[in-house]
């Protein structure tokens, strides 16, 4: 199934073309295009810009400053985004906890978190696996005892990424310990720099801190800062992706690292190189299926189908393609991508080579996580027997 812009289609994408070209930093574009690190100051500049023209969450109501795009309009979005590598938004708030301040937040809730969601003023972390509840997140064991109009936490979260630059959390704490798992669950929202909260650095094999732990020791929440009702916060952590799991199939930074893959080619000269000709035919051709499939399921959306399990076959696809991607990148700069990352070399030494083998050992290294985070591959095949072919 083949899908060709429409003229609306055409001039939106020269509308956003036109706005990259003008308005994303040079410095911003090289950094994500080579896979480093892009300090907050530079990704919040950026979130600012697209708020002023009203492109800084694509999946938000209108009313509330969102887009109105239909799935497949927010898909072309994305793919531009990445085609140009511009920086993703802060996921935690417009892709999690926004949209679910926006289902179950109070006016007040809504009024205090969403613009400053928008304006980049506040970045999030989120705390739901802990050192004994990862893939039974229901048997969490962070307790919330209330305490006159407070709640008071003790516990810890576990791989909370980004916790250490986070101005905020949202988590689920234990508040009925005496009901079935998922009825005693609370939704909280507090402030990173609450007494009583420690950030401790969880460093991934390749000596990038990818996460942390967060311990809570008698932690004063309001209970107005609850979102939800009390004991219902497994609701809302079940309802916070909403539609956003159309959205888990990575054709937009399959295609990004696409490019990559292209460009290398070009430079190193491997045009003549048929073992790596064939496998980049491959992956053009898997990328070219998953992106139809995709486009498949987000128009049937939009014209009213019923989408069931079938975003299972897009999330693991996606995952394992980009993994396909980065060994076919590191075996075709072979020695030149041994320094792993920025972190484990001086930082008066450079990639060797051309900058374009700098990370590409670490975004090996962190996108072996794609197969697991989100549900793992396995659950992901099972979910596609059991649900899409009936067996």
């Amino acid at each position: 199934m083949r899908f060709q812009l429409d003229a609306e289609e055409r001039e939106f994408e020269s509308q956003v073309e036109a706005f990259i070209q003008a308005e994303l930093d040079p410095e911003l574009q090289r950094r994500v295009a080579l896979s480093l690190e892009v300090p907050r100051a530079m990704r919040d500049d950026w979130t600012r810009k697209l708020n002023q023209v009203g492109w800084v969450a694509p999946n938000w109501p209108v009313e509330y400053g969102g887009t109105g795009w239909s799935m497949r309009r927010r898909h072309q979005f994305e793919v531009l985004m990445r085609k140009h590598h511009a920086p993703e938004t802060q996921g935690f708030g417009f892709n999690m906890v926004g949209p679910a301040i926006i289902k179950y937040g109070s006016e007040a809730q809504k009024a205090y978190y969403l613009p400053k969601i928008r304006s980049a003023e506040i970045q999030w972390c989120q705390g739901y696996s802990e050192p004994g509840a990862g893939s039974d997140l229901a048997g969490l064991s962070t307790r919330a005892e209330i305490q006159g109009d407070h709640y008071c936490i003790n516990g810890s979260k576990i791989w909370t990424s980004g916790a250490e630059q986070a101005d905020h959390i949202f988590l689920l704490v234990r508040t009925d310990p005496d009901a079935k798992k998922q009825l005693g669950i609370s939704f909280l929202l507090l402030r990173m720099d609450s007494p009583g909260i420690t950030v401790e650095p969880l460093l991934a094999f390749n000596g990038k801190r990818l996460w942390n732990q967060v311990f809570f020791d008698d932690v004063r929440v309001p209970r107005e800062d609850r979102l939800g009702e009390e004991n219902a916060g497994w609701t809302v952590a079940k309802n916070l992706l909403g539609n956003e799991r159309l959205m888990v199939s990575r054709v937009a930074e399959n295609k990004r690292v696409l490019s990559r893959v292209k460009a290398l080619f070009d430079e190193l000269g491997l045009e003549a190189d048929d073992q790596f000709k064939k496998r980049l035919g491959t992956i053009e051709i898997r990328l070219a299926s998953l992106e139809s499939m995709a486009l498949r399921l987000l128009s049937k959306f939009d014209q009213g189908g019923h989408v069931g399990a079938e975003p299972s076959m897009l999330k693991l696809q996606g995952s394992q393609l980009i993994q396909a991607q980065d060994q076919l990148l590191f075996e075709i700069v072979q020695y030149y991508g041994l320094p792993v990352d920025g972190t484990l070399r001086r930082e008066s030494s450079g990639p060797i080579g051309s900058p374009e083998t700098e990370m590409i050992a670490s975004a090996l290294f962190h996108h072996r996580g794609y197969t697991i985070a989100g549900g793992a591959s396995e659950i992901q095949k099972n979910i596609i027997a059991q649900q899409v072919l009936g067996l």
